[in-house]
Order: C-alpha cells, then structure tokens, then sequence
C-alpha cells in the first residue's frame, strides 16, 4: 500500500503535544498521526457495528430466547469495548 502525503491544521498547543509524544515514543510524528486515525476509525465502525447489534436485539423475542440474547449482547458489547 503506498503513502500519501497530506497537510492538515490543527492548534499549535496539539501539535506541540504530538511531537512531544512521538518524540517520547521514539516514532515519527507521522505514524504518531496515522496510528491515532486509524484508531479513530477503528472506534467508529465499532460504535456503528454495536448500534447494528443494537437495534437487532431490540427486536422482540420469545421468552427462551431472552437469556441467550442478553448472554449475547453482554459478549458483544465487551468484546467491542475492548477494542476502544
């Protein structure tokens, strides 16, 4: 996969801190700001994935399915949350 150069504007007092940080790091303020995007993406399609999850187990079921679902959603929303 290639790179792809790009600018963008932040504040001056974030972008002392991020350079702070991946000097602490000991990584390039680039990958420093790719790793974080791709971690905000990451928390987005999962937020969208447990709102889709959500909406399924909302619907209504039959008792006996009740205990199952809710062992389920439990998994599902842990498993999500720890990925954010």
């Amino acid at each position: 996969m290639s790179n792809i150069k790009t600018a963008v504007s932040i504040k001056e007092s974030l972008f002392k801190k991020a350079e702070t940080l991946a000097k602490k790091l000991g990584i390039s303020r680039s990958k420093l700001f790719a790793t974080a995007l791709e971690k905000f993406i990451r928390q987005q399609e999962n937020r969208e994935l447990l709102k889709k999850i959500n909406e399924v187990y909302s619907q209504t079921f039959r008792p006996d399915e009740e205990s199952y679902r809710e062992q389920k959603r439990g998994y599902h929303r842990q498993s999500l949350e720890d990925k954010w």
